[in-house]
């Protein structure tokens, strides 16, 4: 029993990371109806400015908020620059700007910064707590505590502020928010910027637990929307949620099911994707489109 838990104690460190991207993934869909492939690769480099600052001498900690500043900007430019062009065209238009966005990034990434892996500093001290034979490392508590507060602070802007209600707002029904007076433009601009901002807060996180380089967030993209489809793409709440469901199985998976082992952990994610989408496509926690005859 034991044992077990401990596969769940590691499954639930794991899950709050791609618990973080795949609240991210959500805010832009709530926002704007776009899946965005490029995600992953958003987080990543931002996950790079953050180890530029810390080469330049500064401490983690101070180089995570002038990071999150550098990725909110980012997010905002690239929904002028890239998305709002297409806005109103196709579902497949806007699916291949993202997947172009996706290729541009990652090759940006390897041109600034090269495709040899780099090592990133852990924010965390070592060590771990023990707990009735159950042993918590201090890096998987400081994840569940950021990603945790990530979702304290989301809850806060969108239900007492009036950013927040706007935000809400346009999401909700931008044609009837615009007809009150809310910039309906730049708040899809600022929900880009948040996301941006949300994900980078993932990169920065499974960096020291992987190498820093160009296609780390590859395999995490997969988890993120395994744990985004699970939960409901317009629940940020069944996001984080499915999230650690995910990590939980993948975990669990590869410990007692001999034939996933630790070679196969990635077909977990794939599974819970195409069982979801069949049974229940808008999630645990999302809702069911609803259109008047």
């Amino acid at each position: 029993m034991t044992g077990f838990l401990q596969q769940v104690v590691e499954g639930l460190g794991a899950g709050a990371i791609y618990a973080g991207l795949a609240l991210a993934l959500v805010l832009i869909y709530r926002f704007t109806g776009i899946v965005n492939f490029a995600q992953g690769e958003l987080a990543m480099f931002s996950t790079y400015v953050a180890w530029q600052f810390t080469a330049a001498g500064l401490p983690f900690w101070a180089a995570l908020p002038l990071t999150l500043a550098v990725s909110f900007a980012g997010g905002t430019l690239i929904e002028r620059v890239v998305i709002r062009p297409v806005e109103g065209a196709s579902h497949l238009t806007v699916v291949i700007v993202t997947v172009g966005l996706f290729i541009f990034v990652n090759a940006a990434a390897g041109w600034i910064w090269s495709f040899l892996i780099k090592d990133f500093p852990n924010p965390f001290p070592g060590g771990a707590v023990e707990a009735a034979g159950i042993s918590v490392s201090h890096s998987t508590l400081g994840v569940l505590a950021v990603v945790g507060t990530v979702m304290v602070l989301l809850y806060l802007l969108f239900q007492h502020t009036r950013i927040g209600l706007g935000m809400r707002a346009v999401a909700a029904d931008p044609v009837s928010a615009r007809l009150v007076g809310i910039r309906v433009g730049w708040t899809l601009a600022l929900g880009w910027g948040l996301a941006a901002t949300v994900g980078a807060v993932s990169g920065v996180l499974v960096a020291p637990l992987l190498f820093l380089e160009p296609n780390m967030m590859g395999g995490v993209l997969i988890y993120a929307f395994a744990a985004a489809t699970l939960g409901g793409f317009d629940s940020p709440a069944g996001a984080v949620a499915g999230g650690l469901v995910v990590g939980v199985a993948e975990t669990l998976a590869g410990a007692y099911v001999d034939v996933i082992g630790s070679d196969l952990k990635v077909g977990v994610p794939l599974a819970v994707i195409l069982v979801v989408l069949l049974l229940r496509p808008q999630g645990l926690f999302g809702r069911a489109a609803v259109e008047r005859a």
